[in-house]
């Protein structure tokens, strides 16, 4: 009494009108959020990834090593997958590399004493 029903028309559905302008301009806005991510997440965390891993690979007998749990000691001894640190006198362990979170050559400047 108070409304009217209504009713649903389908659009007559025309032969061949895709147009293909519409679909790339639909397709770019992914476009554009994929390239950001790119650029600002994925690319910076593999140059990262990159550098971490060559870091670990250039560990040398006596340089300072910082494995994953915050242990500091000194390389003594390295091999393919894993690296001997001495963490006082006469107590050594054995890490693998792949635990290494820093790699300090010795005589370089750490970050406290950086003027």
């Amino acid at each position: 009494m108070f409304s009217s029903p209504a009713f649903a028309q389908a659009a007559p559905a025309a032969a061949g009108s895709t147009d293909p302008m519409v679909a790339i301009i639909g397709f770019a806005p992914y476009l554009a959020i994929f390239a950001i991510f790119y650029f600002l997440l994925i690319r910076p965390q593999q140059q990262r990834v990159k550098a971490h891993r060559a870091m670990v690979d250039a560990v040398a007998r006596g340089d300072e090593v910082v494995t994953g749990g915050g242990i500091i000691g000194k390389a003594t001894k390295v091999e393919d997958a894993e690296v001997e640190v001495e963490v006082a006198s006469g107590v050594k362990l054995r890490v693998l590399k792949a635990t290494l979170a820093d790699v300090r050559k010795p005589g370089a400047a750490t970050g406290a004493s950086k003027a």
